[in-house]
């Protein structure tokens, strides 16, 4: 007897889906869920992202209504590969035919978001917006607690983080969302000087961003940690350089993530820079911070040059760093960063 056909339901299948997640999550294939809607700071002079968007935070309702959501468009996406895939899994003429009874999903914006996650395996999340832990703690735990029973095969979930928030709750309240399911957080360090946050506007200090990300340690979540290499620019390149490495030696995070500083149109730092207040690092120089920083870095956790900013090359040609989510180990691979950032200071130089 042949299976029931899923019938189309535009309000069935309706989701929010953001714009934003970190480059590992998109290697992941993470599924997206929105449990706020932009940034709550967004006043950082180096970014040019949610400038004109208004922070939200989205209803328990809203946000569980989004997962069930979710989980009814992969269950009508089974029903139509079942007996068709390997092994039982999704299958693109089961998404084409479910497009084809519901021509609403051509315009889906987490559709094909989705469907990635599901031939992935459906393992890992990440909650957008800019700073999940935003929300009141028995709140976000509902959450997690109603996106784990949903969707049991999740293995990770991960959640942008801010280190003032992070540093406003309670160690009970960061261990109760731990247990609840969010298991890593991407915090934005960008920089360990306090001259440099406060030019920037970032709204934490050093050792702001130390008491958080030691909360978020202590809580037992794996922390992943970002800055900005060149943020300071000729004037500050080297207290950037040194407290950097002085304020993520103290976290010991579980994850180093190397985000390149360049100038965003339409930033207060793109004025700044049009009339001379700030002057940016050339690409050797770059290096030149980067190697101070690996120097006096003292941390047993994995530092990643993932992105594309990471654009330093070798006599080769070849991409100077690997851009592989997990990295180098530190310390057992701190010379061989070092070798390659020599490397790349020699070609910046045109030395043979």
């Amino acid at each position: 007897m042949p299976h029931a056909q899923p019938l189309a339901d535009p309000e069935k299948y309706a989701f929010e889906t953001g714009v934003y997640r970190p480059p590992s999550e998109g290697g992941s294939h993470s599924l997206l869920v929105r449990l706020t809607r932009n940034c709550p700071w967004n006043r950082c002079t180096f970014c040019g992202m949610y400038k004109t968007e208004r922070f939200e935070v989205r209803s328990v309702a809203e946000i569980k209504g989004d997962i069930d959501a979710m989980a009814a468009l992969g269950d009508d996406l089974a029903a139509l590969s079942r007996g068709s895939g390997p092994d039982g899994g999704i299958t693109h003429q089961a998404a084409m035919g479910l497009m084809q009874k519901n021509p609403a999903l051509c315009d889906h914006p987490g559709f094909a978001m989705l469907y990635d996650w599901l031939l992935s395996g459906g393992k890992t999340v990440f909650l957008q917006d800019a700073n999940s832990l935003i929300m009141k703690t028995d709140q976000l735990v509902e959450v997690l607690e109603h996106l784990r029973r949903t969707f049991p095969t999740i293995t990770r979930v991960t959640s942008y983080a801010r280190s003032k928030t992070l540093g406003q709750k309670s160690l009970d309240e960061l261990t109760a969302i731990r247990r609840a399911g969010l298991d890593r957080l991407h915090v934005g360090l960008e920089s360990g000087d306090d001259a440099v946050l406060e030019k920037t506007c970032k709204g934490a200090t050093a050792e702001a961003h130390i008491r958080g990300g030691g909360k978020a340690m202590a809580a037992g979540f794996q922390l992943s940690e970002y800055w900005m290499p060149g943020l300071g620019g000729k004037a500050l390149w080297q207290a950037h350089a040194r407290n950097t490495a002085r304020v993520l030696s103290a976290i010991d995070p579980h994850y180093i993530r190397s985000r390149p500083f360049r100038i965003w149109p339409g930033t207060p730092m793109a004025r700044e820079a049009a009339e001379d207040g700030f002057d940016p690092l050339t690409p050797g120089e770059q290096l030149a911070e980067l190697r101070l920083t690996m120097q006096e870095l003292s941390v047993t956790g994995r530092v990643c040059f993932d992105h594309a900013g990471n654009h330093w090359r070798d006599r080769r040609g070849e991409l100077l760093f690997s851009h592989g989510y997990e990295g180098y180990k530190f310390p057992e691979d701190k010379p061989v960063v070092l070798d390659r950032i020599d490397e790349g200071l020699a070609v910046a130089m045109n030395r043979p």
